[in-house]
């Protein structure tokens, strides 16, 4: 006898890319309705593709939050934007966001003509031109239609990912798209990082909001101990690393403040997502070589050897 329900149910996998802060990750929390990719307004912060599972009707909307798509010049860049393009490859449908006040940008037409060159007739792409609030109407209309000609998308959505504008008719769209089939995960699943990663992400986004210039970018957040408590509360030991002598002072701040003031901001954020009490011991440390270390690649769920210039 055919199971009526797993008939009816659908899941598949879908891609968000674009350029650094095109709201790739505002969108996925909003569509998951949980916070499980940092959100931060400095670029290039998301490294790892973070998936998170969106339930729509009978459909299971599996998210790949990948990092924005720039030029690389550095080992972790190029694992990065091969993270992105290897995201996009898995999914069953790819989102390309556009910033609608900074329009088709040198950058957004990179990936436009390698969307172009990757996928053949045919892939399922689709366009989200995010922050439309910050744009009058026929300033819109334009983008669209350049944006269309310079790549057949099957459909254009008009969003604003940081105010749920649009957010909603595209999700029942994905919902349609994605292939007929069981669902991959449990209905009350958010995402399917490991939380020790989660909690890492939580913690660098504190970092990244609280410190400047290059620094965010040479430092990363591994939990090394994480133990259930008999109360239920959790104990998390995290490890900040980073490349200079100089950094770990910043980080630290002046009698240790500022490393005082992010472990704050990241207990209560972890503690909110996992409903429970948290304690959280942050240690920084310096490791000059980090960003050429393959286990903090693979920490970060990003492939070492694709940071080497020739792939």
């Amino acid at each position: 006898m055919t199971d009526l329900t797993e008939e009816a149910t659908r899941a598949g996998f879908v891609a968000l890319i674009g350029e650094p802060n095109a709201g790739k990750s505002t969108l996925l929390n909003r569509m998951v309705g949980a916070k499980v990719s940092i959100v931060t307004h400095k670029v290039q912060t998301t490294r790892t593709r973070i998936r998170g599972v969106a339930m729509a009707g009978q459909s299971q909307i599996v998210f790949v939050d990948t990092p924005g798509i720039f030029r690389p010049r550095r080992r972790l860049d190029r694992s990065m934007v091969a993270a992105a393009w290897g995201g996009a490859a898995d999914a069953d449908v790819i989102v390309m966001l556009i910033e609608a006040h900074r329009g088709l940008t040198e950058g957004s037409q990179a990936i436009i003509d390698t969307l172009r060159e990757r996928f053949p007739q045919g892939a399922r792409i689709a366009l989200a031109i995010n922050k439309i609030d910050r744009v009058q109407a026929e300033v819109l209309l334009a983008l669209t239609q350049k944006c269309n000609e310079a790549f057949p998308f099957v459909e254009t959505f008009m969003i604003s990912a940081e105010k749920g504008y649009g957010v909603e008719k595209l999700r029942d769209w994905l919902a349609a798209e994605v292939p007929a089939g069981p669902w991959f995960y449990p209905e009350d699943q958010l995402a399917d990082l490991p939380m020790r990663m989660i909690a890492a992400e939580m913690t660098r986004e504190k970092l990244t909001l609280r410190l400047h210039e290059e620094i965010p970018y040479q430092l990363t957040v591994e939990t090394i101990n994480w133990v259930d408590q008999p109360d239920g509360s959790a104990r998390i030991d995290q490890v900040v690393y980073v490349a200079r002598d100089g950094h770990k002072g910043i980080v630290l701040g002046a009698k240790g403040e500022t490393i005082k003031s992010v472990g704050t901001a990241a207990r209560a954020e972890i503690a909110a997502f996992l409903d429970r009490k948290v304690h959280l011991f942050l240690e920084v440390k310096v490791r000059p070589n980090w960003l050429e270390e393959p286990e903090r690649y693979s920490e970060m769920g990003l492939d070492f050897k694709d940071g080497n210039p020739k792939g």
